[in-house]
């Protein structure tokens, strides 16, 4: 009998120490446990708007955000408009946290998906999009720009377009 109660005990513990921790703040959010719920597909969805709105993160989110760029997991969404993934398959971890660091670094949306496309890309279709070994050098030229932007003293809203990650690359988002 007190085996069966240390085990019932047990598990009311760890089932409300799991759902406490698979909530996520959308203010102040944790770059990981936002991954692990992308990863799981079970990022929660906005009563009021039935939608997935995006966390507020910030420029102190980004060295968080870039150690996953290289990932190249399929996911099964993303807190964006589907277009971007219709056309080339489901999106991928990696492409969608570029997005988000783009974003922060734009202080807007970095597109209306989350897909980048060759910079000779004439319309937004799957041909156009990074394959996975090109996604993994738009993930470095990032690195390299967060390291020289980091070295210097940090980011603002304001001289973010004066040293754009994809400059000396073949990409661009749409």
């Amino acid at each position: 009998m007190q085996n069966w109660l240390s085990l019932m005990l047990l598990s009311l513990a760890l089932t409300w120490v799991s759902c406490s921790d698979d909530t996520l703040d959308m203010e102040n959010p944790d770059v990981d446990l936002f991954v692990k719920l992308l990863k799981s597909g079970t990022l929660a969805v906005n009563e009021e708007t039935g939608m997935v709105t995006m966390p507020n993160f910030t420029t102190d989110d980004i060295e968080g955000l870039l150690r996953y760029a290289e990932d190249l997991s399929e996911i099964s969404s993303f807190p964006l408009a589907p277009v971007s993934y219709l056309a080339g398959g489901k999106p991928r971890l990696g492409e969608c946290i570029l997005w988000m660091v783009e974003s922060i670094r734009l202080g807007t949306n970095a597109s209306l998906g989350c897909r980048m496309v060759h910079k000779d890309a004439v319309n937004y279709e799957g041909i156009y999009f990074l394959n996975d070994d090109e996604l993994l050098d738009a993930a470095a030229h990032y690195r390299r720009w967060w390291n020289k932007v980091n070295h210097a003293g940090g980011l603002s809203v304001i001289d973010a377009s004066g040293n754009e990650p994809l400059a000396d690359s073949d990409y661009r988002w749409w």
